[in-house]
């Protein structure tokens, strides 16, 4: 076990760096040899982990998600009794660029999207998040209509849809420093009182 944990240790640490180099400089700027440099490894070190520059890309967007999954989950919480629209929020909060931490995934995810638009293998890691986190928000929404918080007639992927692509302007409007995160989060909260609304809710 130890050999495995030391293996990913490895691959988290130069996919670090390509995150790094990703988010000041922009994807075209990674090299194995840079990434190298950044990670404090050798370049013999970074092949045998990632292979070909393509894999190593790919490879960085992959653990990439995966840690944007874990963030998600974590800021969800344990709170037993926490409600469906509790449960969202901070979903939808932890996703916005708050702190040093989401802002570098947020730039490194556009530096991807753009490189995305011409690699179809990027293309397709890239595109993997959205349908599981629209099902998610999905999912969220129907217990709080199972709850009697939501309108029962209310369709839900739809209304997900909405959501996450809210979240997705606001995550640029804050970069681009036309909104504050508080400005941000009072329009989330705006959109989930528009959902979770009794006066929508037949009784």
């Amino acid at each position: 076990m130890p050999r495995l944990a030391d293996h990913e240790q490895r691959r988290r640490q130069i996919a670090e760096a390509v995150w790094r180099i990703a988010s000041t400089r922009g994807l075209e700027d990674v090299s194995l040899r840079k990434v190298a440099a950044e990670a404090g490894v050798s370049l013999r070190l970074v092949q045998y982990y990632f292979g070909t520059r393509d894999d190593l890309l790919l490879g960085a967007l992959e653990i990439l998600n995966a840690d944007a999954g874990e963030s998600i989950r974590a800021g969800l919480g344990p709170e037993e009794d926490a409600t469906p629209r509790e449960v969202l929020r901070a979903m939808l909060a932890g996703m916005l660029p708050i702190d040093d931490e989401r802002r570098t995934r947020y730039l490194v995810h556009l530096a991807y999207f753009v490189r995305s638009l011409a690699d179809p293998g990027l293309a397709s890691a890239f595109s993997a998040a959205p349908p599981e986190l629209e099902r998610l928000t999905a999912d969220l929404l129907a217990w709080g209509r199972d709850r009697g918080e939501v309108a029962p007639d209310l369709d839900l992927m739809p209304e997900a849809e909405v959501l996450l692509a809210s979240v997705d302007g606001l995550q640029t409007s804050i970069i681009l420093g036309q909104r504050t995160p508080e400005a941000a989060l009072a329009l989330i909260d705006h959109q989930l009182d528009r959902l979770f609304s009794r006066a929508n809710v037949a009784t």
